[in-house]
């Protein structure tokens, strides 16, 4: 059996626990306190988390800043924790993928299970993610090799493995965009975002000869945006993960418009994709009457760039990863 610790913040590590989920041969287990489906699709069990984000916090919740969320005496955490101690007694993983959390790395650990950490954009030279890190027996970055960060220490790099950006729409075949008008793809995040519906309206009123979608925010969620970002001329994102895999996927053209986001993970992506050319990049969401040459010049790119990004094989690098480390903690284990 595989754990799979899921974040609970937007969508995006639900998403990629799925999608990894899908080509690994031995059972996953999602652990989690963020919305899965009825059905589990993909996972073998799905352990419900307790949601403790309406418990009171006394104290520091960073123990000096060695670790980012322990509240002393906080019942939710304990919870939270208790269910996993559970679980990993009862199941006896092989592996624990943790995406993310530097408590529960350190909780897995402890216990002798072998960890696989996902990685992330921004800084993480911080005493709470360099302990995570370097419990790691092997980190997952979801993007590129080529994109991999100087100014990690050698050691965390040595055993990372780089898989380039992946989705759910990896491998689908592309429909023909309709034709018409052009259209505006506007992908908003489930994790919070900067960009209110006013913004989007004024946008929309300068740019009369394009026809705008916006998906997620106040808006609402659809079931399959996939159809929507491979039909549209640009797609205007966040620079969260899974957004960009998504859109990366599509192959289609973008502007990207970070969201500020702890140790400037957003921030970070949207600097790798503008050196590379991949996106047209603004910090800020532009005024109304940029929106004309900007959507422009994002339209003239060549959405088969993505391919750097995004190859396609991304999951199936990560599952190869995952069943490695399970692999060696088998060998390892006592007879």
């Amino acid at each position: 059996m595989i754990g799979y610790y899921a974040h609970h913040q937007g969508s995006g590590h639900v998403q990629r626990a799925r999608c990894i989920a899908a080509r690994l041969a031995e059972p996953t287990t999602i652990l989690t306190s963020a919305p899965v489906g009825a059905s589990r699709d993909g996972f073998a069990d799905h352990v419900a988390l307790a949601d403790d984000a309406r418990d009171p916090v006394h104290g520091d919740p960073t123990a000096g800043g060695v670790l980012h969320w322990a509240p002393p005496g906080h019942a939710g955490l304990r919870r939270r924790m208790a269910t996993i101690a559970a679980w990993i007694e009862r199941a006896r993983p092989s592996v624990m993928v943790v995406d993310v959390s530097v408590e529960v790395t350190a909780l897995c650990r402890a216990m002798g299970v072998p960890v696989v950490v996902v990685a992330m954009h921004g800084d993480r030279t911080d005493r709470a993610h360099r302990l995570g890190y370097d419990l790691a027996d092997a980190l997952l970055a979801c993007w590129p090799a080529e994109f991999a960060d100087p100014t990690w220490p050698a050691h965390w790099t040595a055993k990372t493995s780089f898989t380039g950006a992946f989705s759910r729409f990896d491998g689908r075949t592309a429909a023909p965009r309709s034709g018409g008008r052009r259209r505006v793809a506007v992908l908003l995040g489930a994790g919070g975002t900067d960009v209110g519906a006013a913004q989007v309206a004024a946008a929309t009123a300068a740019t009369p000869d394009w026809d705008w979608d916006v998906l997620g925010g106040s808006a609402g969620w659809r079931a399959d945006p996939c159809p929507v970002l491979r039909d549209a001329d640009v797609v205007v994102t966040h620079a969260g993960e899974n957004a960009v895999a998504e859109v990366a996927a599509a192959r289609t053209p973008a502007v990207v418009v970070p969201q500020a986001r702890p140790h400037g993970e957003q921030a970070a992506a949207a600097d790798l994709l503008e050196r590379a050319g991949l996106a047209v990049v603004r910090r800020t969401w532009p005024p109304p009457e940029a929106w004309p040459a900007l959507l422009a010049d994002a339209a003239a790119a060549d959405g088969q760039a993505w391919a750097r990004w995004c190859p396609g094989d991304g999951a199936d690098r990560a599952a190869r990863c995952i069943a490695e480390v399970a692999e060696r903690s088998r060998t390892c284990a006592p007879r």
